[in-house]
């Protein structure tokens, strides 16, 4: 869905934290309470729907034109056993009438489809919020099953809570009797009536989701009608029923958004945008050769859709084919592109040595997660900075970039390939499960402001030997960027030999020469070095003494948490990183200028760690590795902490 929105920029002043407006009665009908914001998470089993139901609100919370940050969680089995704790699948989504960062600290509404949804939920609910239960699931067996002695519907232990108990299974089976499905078919629609409530109770707009339940079972209109039903059914429900007395409204979020075109867009779906750009930019084919990990396997799927567009797929049999064939891919002129997870890095790790090797442009996306080894593919982790940047044998240095919020990834993808083109050399692109999956507006760019990526493949003899003949030197580099040419095999002339032994410089013969072997080793770390990265940008308003930096994902969270320490009279400066090797040149002397630098990171301090050891800094850590995102509230504790001592 896409919406235009005319505004200046604006930016929440307080945090991320409104009271809401008064109510408003129009004659009999029901109350409306004016929010400024509002987080809902839904919950239930992993064959529940509760990511489709999220997906959808979310869709229509981005078509109204709220601000938007959405966190889905996915259980790691492929299936747990039905109604278990393990098995709980969650989509948390904050939407709001301003400027947003994060998907919320904590639900305001949590939807619970059974008794495993809210003992998995409960502790993360503060006192006072709404829940809506499916009491229809709340069977003596199923409550067991999760360690509930006693109903917590009637054991008051919900009693600080605002509880609505509806039975959605009893209500959508009943609402679909005309559809002659059977009993288990009926349902599956249960997620469809919760949504439609929650559509009711928000004042989201409804024809996008019918539209899209048509075209989602056009091939069985039954099914189709059956959850547009449903989904009505639902609607109504809210509007009849007494126990929802007041609907809420978040109006749009006209003050937040520059002008443009918007969509709501995930952080894979963007990065696999971005790659098409740049590929078009470029004007090369795109070529991805990967193999499916979680949870970078979206973005084969998206990519392997536009053929139209010249891109390849390439499903290998494995992670060191996919690479392989796609470094195959660069040294045949495409734009080339593996995709993986913190797994795959490890096996690609021996040809990304030989990339560094050969000199090509090669883009290795990581989408990172919890490890070691199979660790947590569900969950989000910033786990292979430290991979990225040594994971090799030998002195093999790879440049760094890593995206800050869902939609960035588009901009980061850019960038990454302007730099492999540019340098002739491999870009990692560090991502996250946060990212990847987490989704907010994103405002479409105009072709004209996408960078020029064209690249200029060598096209004849570049040597002139003693005898006057002309030959063509594969590593005869440019002397702005250290490149070496870029030649597309088959061209009359311009034939030459590559391979993973050390080459000498210029010729591109196999070299076992001491000097020359120092030579490669620091022209090619030199180029790395060399490779032009903007300065960081630090925002310090107060002239602050504590600087908090942070790269990738950490942006949200830290940056509500700076918001809501200047809201409250705390001076402190932000500064993020988006290059990550070369560091920007102005990084030293930014570091040096606070009396203390703290660096949050979701894994033991590995950015910490660079940092002190490059500028002899001392950077404090602060971190975490439990899966899930930093909460605003609190990183904005340890800062005040920090900036207290």
């Amino acid at each position: 869905m896409t919406s235009q929105v005319s505004s200046e920029a604006g930016e929440a002043l307080v945090g991320e934290q409104r009271s809401a407006a008064p109510t408003a009665r129009h004659g009999d009908e029901k109350e409306v309470r004016r929010l400024d914001r509002v987080i809902i998470r839904f919950a239930g089993d992993s064959g529940d729907g509760m990511q489709l139901t999220g997906d959808r609100f979310t869709s229509e919370t981005a078509s109204f034109g709220n601000d938007l940050s959405t966190l889905p969680n996915f259980p790691a089995e492929i299936r747990a056993p039905a109604g278990t704790l393990p098995g709980v699948s969650s989509f948390q989504l904050h939407f709001a009438d301003h400027d947003i960062l994060t998907p919320g600290d904590a639900p305001n509404v949590l939807v619970a489809m059974n008794p495993a949804a809210l003992k998995a939920n409960i502790d993360d609910v503060p006192r006072g919020s709404e829940i809506i239960v499916n009491t229809d699931e709340f069977a003596k067996r199923a409550m067991a099953k999760v360690g509930y002695a006693t109903s917590p519907l009637e054991d008051g232990s919900l009693s600080g809570y605002r509880v609505h108990p509806v039975p959605l299974t009893t209500l959508t089976i009943e609402a679909l009797k005309e559809f002659g499905l059977s009993r288990k078919e009926a349902e599956r629609s249960k997620n469809m009536f919760a949504l439609g409530l929650l559509s009711w109770m928000y004042h989201r707009p409804t024809e996008g989701t019918e539209t899209f339940l048509r075209q989602k079972f056009a091939k069985k209109p039954q099914i189709a009608e059956a959850n547009v039903a449903a989904f009505r059914a639902g609607w109504n429900f809210g509007e009849t029923t007494e126990d929802f007395a007041v609907s809420y409204e978040v109006a749009p979020a006209t003050q937040a958004f520059p002008t443009g075109t918007y969509r709501n867009i995930s952080g894979n779906l963007a990065l696999s945008y971005g790659l098409i750009a740049a590929s078009r930019q470029a004007d090369l084919p795109l070529y991805l050769g990967s193999y499916p990990i979680t949870p970078a396997s979206d973005i084969l799927h998206e990519l392997s859709r536009h053929k139209n567009f010249g891109v390849r797929t390439f499903q290998a049999e494995d992670e060191i084919a996919g690479i392989g064939a796609a470094l195959g891919a660069a040294f045949g002129g495409s734009l080339a592109v593996t995709t993986t997870s913190g797994p795959g890095v490890a096996l690609k790790s021996e040809t990304i040595g030989l990339a560094v090797s050969l000199e090509l442009p090669l883009l290795i996306v990581d989408i990172q997660r919890g490890g070691p080894s199979t660790g947590l593919p569900t969950k989000t982790e910033q786990a292979d900075l430290l991979q990225a940047m040594y994971g090799r044998n030998g002195e093999a240095p790879v440049p760094v970039v890593a995206p800050r919020t869902p939609a960035d990834c588009f901009d980061a993808a850019v960038e990454a390939a302007r730099i492999a083109l540019t340098y002739r050399t491999p870009v990692f692109l560090l991502s996250d499960g946060y990212l990847a999956n987490g989704s907010e507006p994103w405002r479409i760019p105009d072709i004209d402001e996408l960078p020029d990526l064209r690249v200029q493949f060598a096209t004849g003899p570049n040597q002139e030997q003693e005898d006057g003949t002309e030959v063509f030197w594969p590593y005869k580099r440019d002397p702005r960027t250290l490149a070496r040419p870029w030649a597309v095999p088959g061209t009359p002339g311009l034939e030459h030999r590559i391979g993973g032994i050390e080459k000498q410089d210029g010729t591109g013969n196999i070299s076992y020469d001491p000097a020359n072997h120092d030579f490669m080793v620091r022209t090619r770390q030199a180029k790395v070095d060399g490779i032009d990265v903007p300065d960081i940008e630090v925002d310090d308003p107060a002239g602050a003494k504590t600087l908090v930096l942070g790269w990738g994902s950490t942006y949200g969270p830290i940056t509500a948490a700076v918001r809501r320490l200047r809201a409250a009279g705390h001076p402190i400066a932000q500064a993020h990183l988006r290059h990550l090797n070369p560091f920007p040149k102005n990084l030293g002397q930014v570091l040096k200028r606070y009396d203390k630098v703290v660096v949050p990171e979701m894994n033991l301090g590995q950015l910490a760690m660079l940092v002190r050891a490059k500028y002899l800094v001392d950077a404090r850590s602060y971190t975490q590795v439990n899966g899930m995102p930093f909460k605003a509230e609190q990183l904005a504790s340890a800062l005040k902490e920090a900036i207290d001592e």
